[in-house]
């Protein structure tokens, strides 16, 4: 698989020629629409055996061989160069198909049960482990608030993917604090809490359990410890696997409500696995920037494997973008979501051009609107996702998980299957 960025006089004709692939292969994976205008700087995926790597200004055969994975050897001998050295910026060189390595999957979806669910989770069902309903809510009483999850559970049963329930601590529209101490005080509605997940687990059997409790009082810290200690136990008793989401921490000590009570050494010793939650860096309420920018990313994943072992860190992804009006102003209105698929259409209706910030590792664009107000919008490509693969190689992470399903992106699901092998539970 093959990451393209469009040129100006660029086709698919034109592309498909300069890869030796069919028209149809590339609309087939990008599911593009072949009368569709093609945006300079849109990434799309050429399905090719292998891939192919653009010499830059300081690059070595050594240095690419490590960044895919494979050897000095292989690269000379599949580019039939005999004096490694002899290589120059803007020379294409062929990749060699690398071993993929096996991760696990995991994305959320905001159930709804309507129609439009079944088609969607059985389009992405075959790239994920796991499918996480959100959510069930947990009330103070240790009570939860009903799912309407039969319509996404049906359309599980014929694929081979897994079923994970997910409880918060959500109430009147935002993560509560005092539902979730109230939880962890009270012996009896921890234990209502408890009996009812597994009730549930059994009764539409789910496989496994995500517990997301987030804006937590620093002081809950073991309080929220202790509670999944008891829960882990007795939801491994019935044989089913237990994670927790994490907030995106950069050392031990970050302060905010968000961020103390989750002890990461603590969840990484209790539960099976930890879903980072590593997005949200620009958002919609804030000033404008990438979702999930590289360097930030990284200083999580650097913290998370010093006190958890990589094979239990699954690294959040987002499946979305937002579009902010310049200029921005703290407290004004908050930016609008959009698809990745969205995003290229708008820049393709605005006549917008896509840059890519090779910091954050993403796509951005500017436009104006027919107010004359200038926008600015950050969103996901190819090239950002295949950062945030790599990553998940070089730190050898248990895998990736999405936030959230319902936001085209067809060009991720082909990238991810041609990295990873996906395990699967059944």
């Amino acid at each position: 698989m093959q990451i393209e960025v469009i040129r100006r006089g660029d086709s698919l004709w034109s592309i498909a020629q300069r890869y030796g692939v069919p028209v149809a292969d590339i609309v087939r994976v990008n599911q593009l629409d072949p009368n569709a205008i093609l945006v300079v700087g849109q990434a799309i995926v050429v399905p090719t055996v292998g891939a192919y790597h653009t010499v830059k200004p300081g690059e070595s055969l050594w240095t690419i061989a490590n960044q895919y994975k494979v050897t000095v050897a292989e690269l000379q001998n599949v580019n039939h160069i005999a004096n490694p050295s002899l290589i120059h910026p803007g020379m294409v060189l062929r990749i060699p198909v690398a071993a993929r390595p096996t991760i696990e999957s995991n994305a959320y979806l905001q159930p709804s049960n309507t129609p439009r669910e079944t088609t969607l989770v059985q389009e992405v069902a075959p790239f994920l482990t796991y499918l996480s309903l959100f959510s069930y809510r947990a009330e103070s009483s240790g009570n939860l608030v009903p799912l309407p999850d039969e319509t996404a559970l049906n359309a599980l049963n014929s694929t081979n993917t897994v079923p994970m329930m997910v409880i918060t601590n959500f109430a009147n529209g935002t993560f509560s604090a005092e539902v979730a101490h109230a939880i962890f005080t009270d012996p009896a509605a921890r234990n209502r809490l408890i009996t009812s997940v597994l009730d549930i687990m059994g009764e539409k059997k789910y496989f496994s359990l995500n517990v997301d409790f987030e804006h937590i009082f620093p002081a809950d810290r073991e309080a929220y410890n202790d509670f999944l200690r008891e829960l882990s136990g007795r939801v491994r008793e019935q044989g089913h696997l237990i994670s927790s989401a994490l907030a995106p921490k950069a050392s031990a000590t970050q302060v905010g409500q968000w961020y103390e009570a989750h002890d990461y050494p603590a969840h990484g010793q209790i539960v099976d696995f930890v879903v980072l939650m590593t997005y949200e860096w620009g958002w919609s309420g804030g000033p404008p920037m990438a979702v999930a920018p590289i360097p930030q990313v990284r200083k999580v994943l650097d913290y998370a494997v010093s006190v958890i072992p990589p094979q239990k860190i699954m690294m959040g992804a987002p499946l979305y973008g937002y579009d902010w009006t310049l200029p921005y102003v703290k407290g004004g209105p908050f930016a609008r979501s959009l698809s990745p698929r969205g995003a290229v259409q708008l820049a393709a209706q605005v006549g917008a051009a896509i840059e890519y910030d090779y910091t954050a590792q993403a796509p951005h664009f500017t436009y104006y609107d027919p107010a004359g107000k200038q926008h600015i919008v950050w969103f996901e490509d190819a090239r950002s996702m295949q950062a945030k693969f790599n990553l998940i190689k070089e730190y050898g992470l248990r895998g990736i998980s999405y936030w959230v399903l319902g936001n085209p992106f067809p060009e991720n699901w082909s990238l991810l299957e041609a990295n990873f092998q996906i395990k699967k539970y059944k």
